[in-house]
């Protein structure tokens, strides 16, 4: 039995509106992945922490606070401190689409805003997955 691709949904920073990570979190749950919520206002060093404690292939933040370019690049550098390289990062939330060449360059592997449809996340993981499944 090939073990279920694990995500943890987090909610960076002081952003206290979580519909739409609990939205993406059913998503990814009703397409056979195994999901993790932090609930709201982590830090990234939280987040990594979580991640690491449960050995999640993907790391998929939310946030609609307006501070995604400082909370999502940290995420990525706590990572690179502690020399994780297996976990796929994605974003999603209120992105102006000026910033998403920043975060992408930040390591943020893939950025999605309001109306995109949950299955292209889903699409999006799948094939993007730093391990195989």
């Amino acid at each position: 039995m090939e073990r279920k691709i694990r995500v943890l949904v987090a909610k960076p920073g002081l952003d206290g509106h979580d519909r739409g990570a609990k939205v993406i979190a059913r998503a990814l749950r009703d397409a056979g992945m195994e999901v993790v919520y932090t609930g709201l206002r982590q830090t990234p060093e939280q987040i990594v922490a979580a991640a690491l404690q449960e050995d999640v292939d993907v790391i998929a933040m939310s946030i609609l606070s307006g501070a995604h370019n400082h909370l999502f690049p940290r995420v990525m550098d706590i990572l690179r401190e502690r020399n994780v390289q297996d976990i796929l990062v994605i974003g999603g939330g209120v992105i102006p689409d000026d910033d998403i060449p920043a975060l992408k360059a930040a390591g943020i592997a893939g950025v999605f805003t309001p109306g995109t449809p949950t299955s292209a996340t889903i699409d999006f993981i799948k094939n993007n997955l730093k391990r195989s499944v």
